[in-house]
């Protein structure tokens, strides 16, 4: 039997994001995680539409999913923001589609554009003092 290992997390301020028509979801918070000046977060939910939407596949391949009016039912994932950059983020989620076929996957960088608006929630993940931010999470 495997044992659990116990991470401690330590988290900061939670900040609602609205994305607007057109900007691609991950890179848009990615950038909203870097303007709040967070430089690791958690996203902990999010809801609304995107125009079409595009997982990244287990064998590296994208899948599109046609809309229009793709509906985003559940958003998690993490962001890192590094000195050198933003390190790119690991966002998944659920969506459904026009015809009501429900899909979920890790959503691909630059191929996910927002249709009306999405909401979503980031927070801000604090090192332990003792914490590499170069670890992964």
């Amino acid at each position: 039997m495997s044992r659990s290992t116990i991470l401690e997390v330590n988290t900061g301020r939670v900040a609602s994001v609205r994305l607007g028509p057109n900007e691609d979801l991950v890179e848009a918070l990615d950038q909203a995680a870097a303007q709040l000046g967070f430089r690791r977060a958690l996203v902990r939910s999010g809801l609304g539409s995107l125009i079409d939407a595009t997982f990244v596949g287990a064998e590296g391949r994208p899948r599109r999913i046609d809309g229009p009016a793709v509906e985003l039912l559940s958003l998690s994932g993490e962001i890192s923001v590094e000195e050198d950059g933003i390190e790119p983020a690991g966002i998944s989620g659920i969506v459904g589609d026009p015809t009501g076929a429900v899909w979920a996957g890790r959503f691909a960088r630059g191929l996910n554009p927002v249709c009306i608006t999405i909401e979503a929630v980031l927070e801000e993940l604090l090192a332990a003092p003792e914490e590499d931010w170069r670890r992964p999470f």
